[in-house]
């Protein structure tokens, strides 16, 4: 009974005063955030004036490509479960990357897909200046393509650290950006639920870009 008495006491003194307008806030964003939002709500208009493009890939994909097929030799193979159309997200990938023609940063936790690594390894035989940031203990794991990077020629730096470096980003040529949570594995091309988004141009490229540089230097030894 006291309890209630209290609350009864509280509701009546709170009635003397009158309920308060609704309350409203106002702020200024950032210049550079409000740049950066203004860039991405306006990336369908600029896309149509070469400004800025934005698409996404999402995987798995059903099966990973016939290398006979797209070799152009043509599969003859009965019942060949691979595939040999040209609309799975992992030929888009590849597509990008040899596409390179200059440079290709890369910045992946775990690269394990030989696939998207002779993809790599083709862009740098050919001239385009490669660099691969990685996590360490991946580096080191089973399946890893980073000692046929090392072994090419290819610079290549990790963390060195207790905590992961979990980035999965690519930019090619300074003016493309491929980022999103998929890993350059088997396992991300086949199994799992991935994302890729693609940039081109644009305030998030150079961003990726200069962050790419600080780990760089970070991870110099």
């Amino acid at each position: 009974m006291a309890g209630r008495g209290v609350r009864q006491a509280v509701g009546w003194w709170l009635r003397g005063f009158a309920r308060p307008a609704a309350l409203t806030f106002s702020f200024a964003l950032p210049a550079a955030a409000a740049q950066v939002m203004g860039n991405c709500l306006g990336a369908e208009t600029t896309a149509a004036t070469g400004d800025s493009f934005v698409d996404v890939l999402f995987f798995p994909d059903t099966a990973m490509p016939c290398k006979t097929f797209h070799s152009g030799e043509g599969c003859t193979r009965k019942n060949c479960k691979k595939i040999h159309d040209q609309g799975s997200s992992l030929l888009t990938l590849l597509g990008f990357l040899k596409g390179a023609r200059k440079t290709m940063d890369i910045c992946v936790f775990t690269i394990t897909c030989d696939e998207i690594a002779e993809a790599v390894l083709e862009a740098f035989g050919r001239g385009v200046k490669v660099r691969v940031i990685t996590d360490d203990g991946q580096a080191k794991g089973k399946g890893s393509d980073i000692q046929k990077f090392i072994d090419a020629g290819i610079p290549v730096r990790d963390d060195n650290a207790y905590t992961y470096m979990h980035h999965k980003f690519c930019v090619i040529d300074k003016k493309t950006l491929l980022n999103g949570s998929f890993n350059w594995s088997r396992q991300a091309v086949v199994g799992n639920a991935e994302n890729l988004v693609i940039h081109k141009d644009g305030p998030v490229v150079r961003r990726f870009e200069e962050h790419f540089e600080h780990l760089w230097k970070k991870y110099e030894r």
